[in-house]
């Protein structure tokens, strides 16, 4: 049987015919078995394949071994979203790496879609399906296949019936309080998301954790709840600067509320960090670009990326507990500083 179904393509017996080898020969070559081979035949072989112009039918291979090399990935809205490039670089770079590719369909939560998109990747026989979500949220994911690998990233099932790749939100809480507590801050204030959001109440238990592991009364470190927006970071920020106790230091939900209180600090006249140290979450591409660059907790998404994509082409998915927790780190940038007179 030839490895190719197009007759004006050169073949394998016809690689082997002009480097004077068996097909098997070149096969060897090509896939890396050639220890038995001599320099000189393995040279003749791949210059026959330049000369020939020759290149491996994948779907006959894919026949033969029973796989097409593809995983399935599928989002809701994360295509879109500045911060969602590293996941799907992490994803694409492993699968890159192991000669798989990347068949992406973006659902925009809407489950029919899912559904539909889902039943379209099994029928295409993609060798795994990797679903990740916009912000960390429970999804309802439609049933698949025991023999294909499913994994979700930055998402959760409500049973926990599928591996879940996540970040972890509570040592990332952690780790922005810390940090500022390590330079001397006491009075802090945490300009959170969104309520609803799993991250917002994640982080808002590692920052208590945190106060509470340094001796500090959580009830005297004030906790504001906004939108994840510039807006709400910048009223917000004005409304806590207000108050009788002002901070020394905010802590906010992300990076875009982290430029709203640049915003209202400068109009307040005060300057970070020598007034206010600010630090932000997510380590967005304008982080680094504010002035001061911020310092701001990092989401690993391409860490979490990666690993789904080594875990889904490895078909090692069910050695997985039903949540793997990658950490969320400090990133020291030039918004932080002992507080005033310290």
């Amino acid at each position: 049987m030839t490895d190719q179904t197009d007759p004006t393509r050169p073949t394998m017996a016809d690689v082997g015919r002009a480097a004077g080898v068996s097909a098997t020969t070149v096969s060897l070559v090509l896939n890396g078995r050639d220890t038995k081979i001599s320099n000189a035949t393995r040279e003749r072989v791949l210059a026959a394949v330049a000369a020939l112009d020759y290149r491996p039918n994948r779907t006959a291979q894919g026949l033969r071994l029973g796989t097409t090399s593809t995983i399935g990935f599928l989002t809701d809205e994360i295509a879109i979203e500045p911060f969602s490039g590293p996941m799907i670089a992490g994803i694409h770079d492993l699968a890159w790496e192991q000669r798989s590719l990347l068949l992406m369909v973006n659902t925009t939560r809407n489950p029919n879609r899912l559904r539909a998109a889902v039943d379209d990747l099994l029928d295409r026989r993609v060798d795994a399906l990797i679903f990740a979500a916009m912000g960390t949220r429970q999804v309802e994911f439609p049933d698949v296949p025991p023999t294909t690998p499913t994994l979700l990233v930055n998402a959760f099932t409500p049973d926990g019936g599928l591996p879940a790749i996540l970040p972890d939100e509570i040592a990332g809480g952690r780790a922005a309080v810390e940090h500022v507590l390590a330079l001397g801050h006491r009075r802090i204030a945490f300009i959170a998301g969104r309520e609803a959001a799993w991250a917002t109440r994640m982080r808002i238990k590692g920052y208590r954790e945190g106060l509470e592991a340094a001796g500090v009364d959580p009830s005297q470190c004030p906790i504001y709840l906004g939108n994840y927006r510039i807006d709400s970071g910048y009223e917000i920020t004005l409304k806590a600067m207000r108050g009788k106790r002002r901070p020394t230091a905010l802590l906010m939900g992300n990076d875009q509320m982290a430029t709203g209180a640049y915003i209202a600090l400068a109009r307040m006249g005060l300057r970070i960090p020598d007034d206010v140290s600010v630090v932000g979450y997510d380590d967005e591409p304008l982080a680094a670009d504010l002035s001061p660059a911020l310092t701001t907790v990092r989401i690993p998404f391409y860490e979490m990326g990666r690993i789904a994509a080594q875990h889904t082409l490895d078909r090692t998915v069910d050695r997985l507990s039903s949540r793997t927790y990658e950490p969320c780190t400090i990133i020291h940038r030039s918004s932080t500083n002992p507080p005033p007179g310290q």
